[in-house]
């Protein structure tokens, strides 16, 4: 089967355009957002529990780190982000293989086997420093890697059926959630006895373990994977629409899409329907963060192709283009280079502002050795994809 399909049913054909194929702001917004995941070294929140009375650390702290429930903070929006470009990607991925001969049949294998990798990979890193396997799903990859083989899918599908099918995850969700027996209406979308707790009780338990599976510390769910897919999906409207606009940009469609969306999330909230949660990802949730990452993407987008400020987004491009590369960096080298600093240049070496300061120099060396190794890898043209 042929996948190349009509432009006006799916929005996946070549695109006639001066530009390159590839949209430099949907790189410096990836860039951003796994910036913001890096710089979790800096540790912020210590360097504030050394100034207590500071509004600028404890400003700062707070948008480094997930509100305990309901809310958002800078740093809540980095996996909605990383999700949403994830469908953002996708109709320039599927118009480059179709340009080359590539059928329908052979990216879905495609989909498949990267939906394989990225949940394996997910496992792999929350398995670290464990003394077997530990076979929980609720890394960013893996969540994006349950949902990626139906974003495929559905981007082959026409815009009204996509805007159908996030309506229906999301509903569907929300209503497994309320029926789900709870003493009142708010223990629905309590932290340990929600659906998707009891999921997870029955579900993990089912691997090898060390000790039975009774709950997440941090409220995070396999379940949470469902709603992710339609932040996905509003990536990929996203980008469906960004490649039939090139080379212009459809801002009004952002701004209207942020617009309903955060509205829409925050109606749920604010009348007690359904609580905006990033932990448990609840539909209230994906509408509310969707809503801002369409914000983000038209803000870059604003910055580099409309006004043309390009130089400033280098940094964030040299991160963004090796995203793989900057998560996986990230979650396997922060100790080995803390320990390889402490051991060559002593204990005391990031102490020269102070013991409050020093959390935060160290995170900015070993953040410098981050982008200089993807610095390196990108002027080599080394990118590591799945």
């Amino acid at each position: 089967m042929q996948a190349t399909l009509p432009r006006t049913t799916t929005g996946l054909e070549p695109v006639k355009t001066d530009k390159p194929a590839r949209n430099l702001a949907v790189d410096v917004y990836r860039g951003f957002v796994m910036l913001l995941m890096m710089a979790e070294v800096l540790q912020l929140s210590r360097v504030f529990r050394n100034f207590p009375t500071s509004r600028f650390w404890s400003f700062l702290a707070y948008h480094q780190s997930h509100v305990a429930w309901a809310g958002c903070s800078l740093h809540d929006t980095i996996q909605p982000g990383f999700s949403f470009l994830v469908g953002v990607a996708l109709p320039y991925s599927i118009a480059a293989r179709i340009a080359k001969g590539g059928t329908f049949g052979r990216m879905l294998v495609h989909a498949m086997w990267r939906s394989l990798l990225l949940i394996v990979l997910g496992i792999f890193l929350r398995s670290i420093g464990r003394p077997q396997t530990y076979f929980t799903f609720e890394d960013t990859l893996s969540q994006i890697g349950l949902g990626y083989t139906f974003l495929f899918l559905l981007a082959f599908q026409p815009p009204k059926r996509q805007w159908i099918a996030l309506g229906v995850i999301l509903a569907g969700y929300w209503a497994w959630w309320a029926l789900y027996p709870a003493p009142d209406w708010a223990s629905h979308w309590a932290k340990e006895m929600n659906a998707g707790v009891a999921f997870d009780r029955w579900f993990l338990n089912l691997f090898p373990r060390t000790q039975p599976f009774l709950n997440n510390s941090g409220g995070y769910l396999t379940s949470s994977f469902i709603p992710t897919l339609g932040t996905m999906l509003l990536g990929l409207i996203a980008g469906q629409w960004l490649r039939a606009a090139a080379p212009r940009i459809p801002f009004r469609k952002f701004l209207i899409a942020a617009a309903a969306t955060i509205a829409g999330g925050l109606l749920l909230h604010v009348t007690g329907v359904n609580p905006v949660v990033k932990r448990i990802w609840t539909p209230a949730w994906t509408l509310y963060s969707g809503g801002l990452c369409f914000l983000f993407l038209a803000g870059f987008c604003w910055l580099t192709e409309v006004k043309g400020w390009r130089r400033w987004a280098f940094p964030l491009v040299v991160i963004g283009a090796n995203s793989i590369a900057a998560y996986l960096i990230a979650h396997l080298w922060e100790r080995f280079l803390i320990d390889s600093f402490r051991t060559n240049l002593g204990p005391r070496a990031f102490q020269f502002f102070g013991d409050g300061y020093e959390p935060l120099i160290r995170g900015l060396a070993v953040l410098a050795v981050y982008w200089l190794c993807l610095l390196w890898m990108y002027r080599r043209k080394v990118f590591l994809k799945i």
